[in-house]
Parts: C-alpha cells; sequence; structure tokens
C-alpha cells in the first residue's frame, strides 16, 4: 500500500526540538495506512505503554519490536541500538492523539479496511505533555449530542462511520473548542478481547450482576458480581453492559476500570513472556497514521511516567430528560468543558472557566470501610469543615484500605484542597465515583485510624 506523507509533530532529538504548531482551523489528517507489525507494535509500546505502563514493559517492548520491512532479528538489533543510545527521537512539544474503538462491523471481511468503518464504541483524547511529563485521558461519551459536519445534531459516535477518522476529528475539534488533534488511532473492537485473553485475563470488581442480550453486537452479557479474573469475552462484556440507571456513562466508568485493570496487568513481570504473541496479535486490528519516528519517541517518553503521571477524566454533562429529545443524549456541560480543557490540556483559548466555591463542592460519600457508621461520621466532619454541599451516597461493595478522593468532573484543584484539609486519601484522577458529583469521597478502613484525632469519636 502506498505511503502516506505525514506532516511530523515530533521531533529528532538531535535536531532543534521545536515544531510546526498546526493551525486551529480544520487541517485534513492524512489518509490512514494499515499498520504493519512494526507500527502496530510500536502503538502498543508507544501509546498505550506511554499512557499506561512502566519502563520495564516500554524497554521490554522495544527490544522485541521488529521495524517495518526488517526480519524479527534485524529489527530486534535495531531498536536495541535505539534504545541503547538513548533513543534518538523525543516527544518536543505537547501532542493530542485521538484514540477510537470501533464496534464491530459484522459482514467486514477479516482484516479488511472495512473493520473500521463502524461507529466508535470508545472515545479517547489523550494530550501527551512532555513539559511536566505526564498524559491526561478525556472519555468522551457514544451518545454525547453534537452537530457532525454535513449529518446533523447526532451522536458522536456517528462521526467515524460517516466521515472516518478526517469527520471524526473534525467533530471533536469543534465540540472542543477548536482544540488542535495531531494523530488518530483506531482500533477494532475485537483487539481488546484478544488482548485481555493474551494476558491471561485482567482482574475486574463487577460491581452488580449483569445479563442480557445484545443484538446489535452478537453478544451475550452475563456476569456475576464481585472481584473476577475476566477473560477477553467476559471484557468485552463488562465494557459494553448498559443497562443499568447510568447508561453510557456507566460504560465509560467501567472503560476507566478496565484501562487501570489492563495497565496493572501490564506491569507484572509475568505478562513478559506473552509480549512476542501479544505485539503480533495486535497488527491487524490496529489503523493509525502516527509515523515510526513518532511512535519511537512516544516509546521513549513512556519511560519517564509514573501512576500519578496519567490523569483520567469524563467529559462533564447530563443525561437528557426522557421528553427533551427523540433520542437519548449525553448533553455536554460548556462550563465543565471549558474547566477540563483548561486543567487537562492547557487551552487558553477560552474564557477562564468559573470554579465553584469550594464549600459549594458537591461531595458524595461512598462507604467502603465496612464499618456501617463510617459515612454519617465523614459527612458531618466534612460539614464541620465548611463543606455544606455533602450527601451520602449509596455504600460501595468493594472493602478498600485507603480512602480515595475521586475527581469525578475534572476539578484536581479542588480535589487537592480537599485532600489537604482532611489531611488523608489519595487523589484519585478518574471519573469513576458517584455521577452526579463534583468529588466523590469513597471511604476506606483508614478512616478508622484518622477519626480518633477528633473528640466527637473518642471511644
Amino acid at each position: 500500500m502506498k505511503e502516506s506523507k505525514r506532516q511530523s509533530t515530533l521531533e529528532p532529538s538531535s535536531a532543534t526540538e521545536r515544531i510546526v504548531p498546526q493551525s486551529r482551523s480544520s487541517v485534513p489528517i492524512p489518509p490512514s495506512q494499515k499498520p504493519s507489525f512494526g507500527r502496530t507494535l510500536m502503538w502498543v509500546a508507544g501509546l498505550l505503554g506511554a499512557a499506561t505502563i512502566s519502563a520495564t514493559l516500554g524497554t521490554t517492548l522495544a527490544l522485541l519490536a521488529p521495524l517495518p520491512g526488517t526480519n524479527p532479528e534485524q529489527g530486534r538489533k535495531i531498536l536495541g541500538d535505539l534504545w541503547t543510545s538513548g533513543f534518538q527521537y523525543k516527544v518536543s512539544r505537547p501532542v493530542n492523539v485521538l484514540v477510537m474503538g470501533i464496534d464491530r462491523v459484522l459482514d467486514a471481511p477479516a482484516g479488511s479496511e472495512q473493520i473500521f468503518s463502524g461507529r466508535s464504541d470508545t472515545m479517547l483524547l489523550l494530550r501527551i505533555d512532555p513539559t511536566d511529563n505526564s498524559v491526561n485521558m478525556l472519555s468522551i461519551p457514544r451518545d454525547t449530542q453534537v452537530e457532525i459536519p454535513g449529518v446533523g445534531v447526532t451522536k458522536i459516535n456517528q462521526a467515524n462511520a460517516s466521515g472516518g477518522p478526517l469527520l471524526a476529528r473534525e467533530t471533536i475539534s469543534r465540540t472542543l473548542n477548536g482544540i488542535t488533534i495531531d494523530r488518530y488511532v483506531r482500533v477494532s473492537t475485537d483487539a481488546f478481547r484478544e488482548l485481555v485473553d493474551l494476558l491471561g485475563g485482567i482482574d475486574v470488581y463487577v460491581p452488580e450482576r449483569m445479563q442480557y442480550t445484545d443484538n446489535t453486537q452478537k453478544l451475550k452479557i452475563d456476569l456475576q458480581p464481585g472481584w473476577q479474573t475476566l477473560d477477553g469475552d467476559k471484557a468485552e462484556q463488562f465494557a459494553r453492559f448498559r443497562h443499568d440507571s447510568f447508561g453510557d456513562i456507566g460504560r465509560v466508568q467501567r472503560q476507566q476500570a478496565l484501562i487501570k485493570a489492563l495497565r496493572a496487568k501490564l506491569t507484572s513481570p509475568m505478562v513478559i513472556p506473552r509480549i512476542p504473541s501479544l505485539i503480533g496479535a495486535m497488527q491487524k486490528y490496529i489503523d493509525t497514521n502516527l509515523s515510526v519516528e513518532e511512535m519511537l519517541a512516544l516509546v521513549g517518553f513512556g519511560q519517564k511516567l509514573d501512576r500519578d503521571d496519567f490523569k483520567m477524566v469524563l467529559l462533564p454533562g447530563r443525561f437528557s430528560a426522557p421528553n427533551e429529545f427523540r433520542a437519548s443524549y449525553w448533553i455536554m456541560d460548556p462550563q465543565g468543558r471549558d474547566r477540563v480543557l483548561q486543567e487537562y490540556f492547557k487551552d487558553s483559548s477560552t474564557v477562564a472557566a468559573t470554579e465553584p466555591a469550594l464549600a459549594d463542592l458537591k461531595i458524595a460519600i461512598q462507604n467502603a470501610s465496612g464499618d456501617s457508621q463510617a459515612g454519617k461520621q465523614f459527612a458531618d466532619y466534612l460539614v464541620s469543615l465548611g463543606y455544606t454541599n455533602v450527601y451520602q451516597a449509596e455504600n460501595w461493595k468493594d472493602p478498600q484500605q485507603k480512602t480515595q478522593i475521586i475527581v469525578q468532573r475534572g476539578d484536581l484543584q479542588g480535589a487537592k484542597v480537599l485532600q489537604s484539609a482532611i489531611g488523608f486519601g489519595r487523589v484519585e484522577a478518574t471519573s469513576t465515583g458517584e455521577l452526579d458529583s463534583d468529588l466523590t469521597i469513597r471511604i476506606g478502613n483508614d478512616w478508622k485510624a484518622q477519626k480518633t484525632r477528633f473528640p466527637q469519636y473518642q471511644p
């Protein structure tokens, strides 16, 4: 297949580390090229690796990966030399990459370009930022109401089906204040299932009984509650389940939980023997316009990341009312969007979003301590600190040792101020808490020791 031309967004470190910034106008993404074996590996090692896993796996993947046009041994030697010399390519400026998981196209021949022509089941926008060694990920619900150029007002997941990555990029850029999207990656649904199987399954907490048949995707969902080691088929069931009160947003929360589980599995030494088969298996499932050099730069960048360098947030919004539209939508909150873009994507093109007063932050309490009184006690404690908009949510069924402060709507600063006020708890930069909250505090067993500091809770 003819190589498509690409404008580089990442440069060799031996060159001047500047790039020609792309404008905010609609710049077409170059035509996609089905990735070769080496290109696919470098995506796994680069983008997934840079975003989610430790230096150990990044190093191993780099040394195992063949480059396009080379045999495996030659490719390993080339990449080994690159690694030994410290990689010649570096991420020289912040880069935004659109990642889309594509619904299964039932009549598409295996291995054909048609497998990437479906609706996007998952949409993630990643900002890879060398200025502070961070990766921030925005989850965009598939039911988000947008205006797709040439199509009209509909759900955002239609953009790829109607116009491929070019239209998807243009739609998301318009929706997010004209933000630049430098590159894209499309992954077919089958990739996730096979990746989980190659890893020997992933450990996930299933919060409730999940059972029904998804006729559109020929998928029977049947999961028991509790901690499970899910194989690829069951992990897909967990990701696609939507018959609860949270609908599409519940799916986004579960997808973030799966990303965390995958990250944990990929950092395990037990994954190393499976890496060669993982690399080969992913080839046919991924379409991207990242160049080999750019992927190499992302691999090098991945070596610098710690757990706290990776943050996830959900596009703020609300469910549409039953009689509001003919279809059900996720209605984006413009003010929340602006806050997220400023805090996670350093977007300075919008008027500064108004932060809610700390006392007005909507804080949900989820008791995961095993102590039936902990929820009320903690709520009273927060009120005594001046936080008045506090409510108790349903108890979290999976017991936690450590208290988490979950940044549900992207207010990292508010979470850090709250953490400082209570003197304990880990800030969790995900959107896996109570949906209606600004922050969710999931109380762990450590509250028992902490509450003894206060006279009202003395034995």
